[in-house]
This record gives structure tokens, C-alpha cells and sequence, in this order.
């Protein structure tokens, strides 16, 4: 489900018309929401939507409802408590928006509804027991589940037909561990090498463009090929590991160079048996018109 304003509110009036605080359509009290956010008062997106969807559907703020804000500042250490408040508030509903705080506020009751304006992985997370039946008091939206991942892969895909190679930056979090294998798992299935670059600080992403571009993360490979010109590169960093058309293997380091000659009869395949991305910087010498390089099987002489 998106992510849109309307949703969020249409979710919310569904979580407090289904509860023992239910209010009517037209409701002679206010109602109580409790909101969990991880923003600062003055820059909550999520918040400002949520007013603005509660009052497409007819609800005015002061009249029908009454939102009790919790702001994190972007501390997630404050979240538990926060959460904690609200529920000795005893409000009518409680929306997560700010993601650890769904769990925060799960913990903090089973009675008080939940309504989700953003979540991650809501059923491996334990939040819920299925995206069809979640069960218990938690309702709302998410924007990572094992089959949305699949379908932004998919859509790749349909973009790029020829692809045959995605990167993906890893960032740390132990949520990037379900993003990837859902995305290697989707890969796997269209037929496509999935290159996973681990980013740990802003000072990474250079070196991770770079070799999204033109280079491969630790165990990863070209695949078998050979080009229609001659191939001229410089290993910028790391160490590539080729296997040629005789099945000899040769090592290249950050600041060597290699040749590779032309022809179907000269077919290799590059890795990176490193723990360091290998980056290169590549010149091909191709006639016009010519692919970059081209597939080919595994060499059975060579075996793996």
C-alpha cells in the first residue's frame, strides 16, 4: 500500500471505529489521537499529511478530534516512553510514525488500536501475523514487504530488459538483511546478478558509484564473456582475479594494469576473491555498434 494522506487517515478512522473507543462518522467527543513521531515539531511530513487526510474525509481538528504528539527528534532511545505516555493517556488510537516505534508501542499495549503510517517488514518484524490477516490491534501501511522488494526489482527489469547486472547499496541495519535476500531472491529468479555494496558512511558513496559502474563487490563476477575490440584496464582499487581462455588465472592490483584481447577464442572471467570492492576504470577499442561484451558458457575445461 502507498503511502498517501488519505490512506493513512482512512486507516486511522477504520482503527477507531473498530475499537471498544470507537467514534461515529459525525462524533459528539473528541477523539483522542495519540501520534509517535521521529520528527521534530515544524518538520513532520507525516504528521502534516495526517491532518491534512483526517480533514479530506470531514474531521476537523478542535471539533471531532484532538491530536496528543509525541516528537522524537530523531532519538529512538525516547521512543519506549513516549509510547508509554500515551497509553497512560488512554487515548482512542495511537499512530506509529516514526519506524521503531511500532514496536515500542506494541509492546506498550494490545488494547489501544494501531494504526501504521510507515512501517518495514511488519510480519518478520512480529508486528503482525499476515499482510492479509494482521490480527491483534496493529493496522496500517508498509512499504517493505518480501513481495513489494520483488516487485521494484521486477520493475527494473521491465525498464532495462538487457540488464543483466543491478547494484544495490547496503546500508547498516539489520533491515538491509531482509531487503537484500528478498532482492537476491528476486535476481535470482529473472535471471540477473544482484551486486550488493555495503555503504557505512557518506564518506563510502564515491567508491560505491564507482563500482556500481565499473567494478565488483567482494564475491562477485563478471560472468564468462569476450569482446568484439580490444579492452584496455586500470584496477583502481582491490584485487581482480581473472580466469582466462586457457584456464590459467591471473591477479591484478590497485594500480596495475591489464590487456585483454579480442575475439571469441580469448573468453574469461573476472572475480573479486577480495574483501574489498574492485574498482576499474575501462577503456574498449570496439567497432561501432559493437555490445560492450558478450556471454558466453562456462568453458567446461575450466570447470568452476
Amino acid at each position: 500500500m502507498s503511502l498517501g494522506h488519505a490512506a493513512i487517515a482512512a486507516a486511522l478512522v477504520l482503527g477507531l471505529t473498530g475499537s471498544s473507543h470507537a467514534v461515529s462518522a459525525q462524533p459528539t467527543k473528541f477523539a483522542r489521537i495519540g501520534v509517535v513521531s521521529g520528527d521534530s515539531p515544524g518538520d513532520s511530513p507525516c504528521v502534516l499529511r495526517l491532518r491534512q487526510g483526517l480533514s479530506e474525509l470531514g474531521y476537523v481538528e478542535g471539533k471531532t478530534q484532538v491530536l496528543e504528539v509525541r516528537w522524537a527528534e530523531g532519538r529512538t532511545d525516547v521512543i519506549p516512553s513516549l509510547a508509554a505516555d500515551l497509553v497512560r493517556m488512554n487515548v482512542d488510537v495511537i499512530v506509529s510514525a516514526a519506524g521503531p516505534a511500532a514496536l515500542a508501542v506494541k509492546e506498550a499495549t494490545t488494547s489501544i488500536p494501531i494504526v501504521l503510517a510507515s512501517s518495514f517488514y511488519p510480519v518478520e518484524l512480529g508486528l503482525i501475523a499476515s499482510l492479509a490477516r494482521p490480527g491483534g490491534n496493529v493496522t496500517g501501511v508498509t512499504h517493505f514487504t518480501p513481495e513489494l522488494m520483488a516487485k521494484r526489482v521486477q520493475l527494473l527489469k521491465d525498464l532495462l530488459p538487457k540488464a543483466s547486472r543491478f547494484a544495490v547499496l547496503r546500508l547498516p541495519g539489520g533491515m538491509q538483511d531482509f531487503i537484500v535476500r528478498d532482492m537476491e531472491a528476486a535476481a535470482r529468479q529473472l535471471g540477473v546478478q544482484l551486486q550488493v555494496i555495503e555503504v557505512r558512511r557518506v564518506e563510502d558513496l564515491p567508491a560505491a558509484f564507482d563500482a556500481a559502474v565499473s567494478g565488483h563487490a567482494p564475491g562477485g563476477s563478471t560472468g564468462w564473456h569476450y569482446h568484439d575490440g580490444q579492452v584496455i584496464a586500470v584496477v583502481k582499487s582491490g584485487t581482480l582475479t581473472r580466469t582466462l581462455h586457457d584456464c590459467s588465472t591471473e591477479a591484478t592490483s590497485a594500480g596495475a594494469s591489464f590487456v585483454e584481447p579480442a575475439g571469441p577464442d580469448r573468453t574469461h572471467i573476472g572475480r573479486n576473491l577480495g574483501t574489498e570492492p574492485v574498482v576499474l576504470l575501462v577503456t574498449y577499442v570496439l567497432p561501432a555498434g559493437r555490445p560492450l561484451s558478450r556471454d558466453v558458457p562456462q568453458p567446461s575445461q575450466c570447470g568452476q
